[in-house]
């Protein structure tokens, strides 16, 4: 019988790991070694369970336990789990051996985890220190990963999600550290669910994120897709690509560790070489979503000129601020007719000049915007500028745009502030609705914005300014005079009193 247990209890206990490299290493760095020690103690403790689950059915029989362990999902070599490692934890070489048992894991699972853990080195003396140190440290890791409170078997804690929660915790955590450096790997998971609703993915659809980080943003868009019934469905493909080697593999792990075996991350530069191809052409896809880094200098401008994709025809973005390269890019793998992306983007997006002005305008004439949607500041680690998310549609139904300032709604918390689940349902309401609400949005007809010289700074179409109060001159007066009359009587009465004490004396 599985056995409740906190998720904010697992939570501390892998947390208190990361105090074993805490003031000696970069938390972007040792992200990789917690997030790949967690990867492989699941991994371990599944296992576990299902060979025993088995060795129960079949009454001890070895061949016909080994036979249906090697039809699972995975497979663990022999010495390469967690039990085995722990137990060679005081070996002078540990470090090699942690490398030795994911490079086996990595060999018996090559079509899922291919080349994952070839950017993570627990024998590293750049990064762990020297021998001793580093030794040092892989134990203590091993100590605290060997805690009885974090068995991840699915007998003891059931089938929630714990681990796929207990790897969000995480990253959001090291988001927080890593400052500028997190959102190479983090989208808070409120704005990805509010994209994810956006977008609306539906059964059967190709979804693509270009810039996927750790991949939680793909996941959750994913996680939308429901049947006629409105139950969650399967039926739908994860599609990704990544530039930073490190958080590939961290997307790679997480896309296992939520059970998207099949979803195809890639490890490449978006822009300058993408290889989510068919037939030496890009692929498309029904739903487009991401948040690419912010205004990324040296993005690949030079390149976009013979671009063998012929993706920059609308022009080509000044190359300091590649938001309109991953734009553009987006735009063009989204299938005609029906194609939903959704993209977060700094501000400056919407009204900044020169070539960016003229990409953003042909995307308007096209009429591919559907709407803009100006979110709270400081919803993003690393950077306090509010964001904003842009939808376009390939096949809307109107030529007009829906404006909608959802900046001054949101829970404001210690260090970050937060879409609460009721912001969220009012923006993706208004959004279904497309109608303008009192300072809140508004649905601008296509002069309105060709007027405004195709700038699409909210405060130009929501006008949040409160109207003045009316003032009742009459009632005014009648006040003056009652004030008037009252400051006559007092200065009577004063006048008395000094009169008295002047007798009195």
């Amino acid at each position: 019988m599985a056995v409740e247990v906190s998720q904010d209890e697992i939570n501390a206990i892998v947390w208190k790991a990361c105090d074993t490299f805490r003031g000696a290493v970069d938390p972007s760095e040792y992200k990789n070694y917690i997030l790949t020690m967690l990867f492989l103690k699941y991994l371990s403790d599944l296992w576990k369970d299902k060979k025993r689950e088995y060795e129960e059915r079949y009454k001890g029989d070895s061949e016909r336990v080994k036979r249906a362990l090697s039809r699972e999902r995975f497979t663990l070599p022999d010495e390469s789990d967690f039990d085995y490692i722990y137990s060679k934890r005081d070996a002078p070489n540990i470090g090699e051996l942690i490398n030795i048992a994911l490079e086996k894991i990595e060999d018996a699972n090559k079509a899922k985890l291919e080349n994952v853990f070839r950017n993570i080195d627990f024998n590293s003396e750049p990064a762990l220190g020297q021998t001793k140190e580093r030794n040092r440290r892989l134990k203590h890791l091993l100590d605290d990963f060997n805690d009885p409170r974090l068995d991840l078997r699915p007998s003891r804690i059931g089938h929630r999600d714990i681990i796929g929660d207990v790897y969000e915790y995480l990253i959001g955590q090291f988001a927080a550290g890593a400052g500028k450096k997190a959102g190479e790997f983090y989208t808070p998971p409120e704005v990805s669910t509010l994209l994810a609703r956006l977008v609306a993915p539906r059964p059967g659809e190709r979804i693509c994120d270009p810039a996927s980080g750790s991949g939680s943003l793909l996941i959750r868009v994913g996680r939308e897709v429901r049947d006629e019934s409105g139950q969650p469905s399967k039926n739908y493909s994860l599609f990704g690509q990544e530039s930073n080697g490190s958080t590939w593999a961290l997307c790679r792990m997480n896309m296992f560790l939520h059970e998207q075996d099949g979803a195809r991350i890639e490890w490449c530069d978006t822009i300058t070489n993408p290889k989510l191809v068919e037939d030496d052409k890009l692929m498309k896809f029904n739903v487009v979503v991401a948040n690419p880094p912010f205004s990324l200098d040296k993005w690949g401008a030079d390149f976009a000129s013979h671009d063998p994709h012929q993706r920059f025809w609308r022009g080509t973005p000044p190359k300091s601020k590649g938001d309109y390269a991953f734009i553009t890019h987006m735009t063009e793998i989204a299938v005609a007719d029906d194609g939903r992306i959704g993209v977060i983007v700094p501000h400056g997006v919407l009204f900044r000049g020169g070539s960016e002005g003229l990409v953003r305008q042909k995307l308007i004439e096209e009429n591919l915007l559907e709407a803009v949607i100006g979110l709270p500041a400081n919803l993003f680690f690393g950077t306090g500028i509010p964001a904003a998310i842009l939808i376009f549609h390939k096949g809307k139904k109107t030529t007009d745009v829906l404006f909608i300032d959802a900046s001054r709604e949101y829970a404001d918390e210690k260090k970050q502030t937060r879409l609460r689940p009721q912001d969220i349902e009012k923006i993706v309401g208004t959004y279904r609705k497309f109608q303008s609400v009192p300072k809140y949005a508004y649905r601008a007809k296509r002069k309105e914005i060709d007027d405004s010289e195709f700038n699409l700074n909210i405060p130009r179409y929501v006008d949040t300014s409160e109207a003045e109060q009316e003032v009742d001159i009459g009632a005014l007066n009648e006040e003056i005079e009652r004030l008037e009359n009252e400051l006559a009587k007092t200065r009577l009465e004063m006048k008395k009193y000094l009169a008295e004490l002047g007798a009195g004396r």
